[in-house]
């Protein structure tokens, strides 16, 4: 019975300590994510105008008729 309470209490120790370090880290910051670095892979590093400028050049170039007919 005495080992579960040493067990309990420190286990509660350890679970305050985290909530502790979480609040601190979420007080200074570092939580803070203005631009999710997940979602700038969805954008295009040229603008769009651009990139249709240089394949319609690209393919004037070669004489490919995709475009065309």
């Amino acid at each position: 019975m005495s080992a579960m309470i040493i067990l309990i209490t420190a286990s509660l120790i350890v679970a305050t300590g985290f909530l502790l370090a979480f609040l601190w880290a979420v007080k200074h910051g570092q939580f803070d994510d203005r631009y999710t670095p997940s979602v700038r892979m969805l954008f295009d590093d040229r603008k769009k105008d651009s990139f249709e400028e240089e394949n319609l050049e690209g393919s004037q170039k070669t004489g490919d008729s995709t475009h065309g007919s």
